[in-house]
């Protein structure tokens, strides 16, 4: 089942599908080893920030699935998990002495969704 199929069937069912979504979501302390590798010692931070940002990434993703508008929307549902997340994840970041502008949250972002793709051997980008 492809990335895009798990969440149309998650859109279906909100309350179930985000609880089912958080838990197939690739583990915070793994993303923050692969994103942050030099911010060990200021993790909390940078996990609850990794954590915001994958968890609006499921969210956005669910929204767009829900209503069966997936392809050609990257841009969009970028923007919207920005906007979600920016403010959040710029204050916790410079908690942890990382300097965020909102390229590099759009980074950030971008990586997190490759990394959800790959981990279902999927190539279709959610963000």
């Amino acid at each position: 089942m492809s990335f895009v199929s798990v969440m149309e069937t998650i859109g279906k069912g909100f309350a179930k599908g985000l609880k089912w979504a958080v838990e197939y979501a690739v583990p915070v302390e793994k993303l923050v080893g692969l994103l942050f590798p030099v911010a060990a010692p200021i993790a909390n931070e940078v996990a609850d920030a990794t954590s915001l940002i994958q968890t609006a990434v499921l969210l956005v993703e669910q929204k767009y699935a829900a209503s069966g508008v997936q392809s050609g929307t990257g841009a969009q549902k970028l923007s919207e998990v920005l906007l979600l997340t920016e403010q959040s994840v710029t204050a916790l970041l410079a908690k942890a002495g990382i300097t965020a502008d909102s390229t590099y949250i759009a980074n950030v972002v971008s990586a997190v969704v490759a990394i959800l793709n790959v981990q279902t051997g999927q190539g279709t980008v959610a963000a």
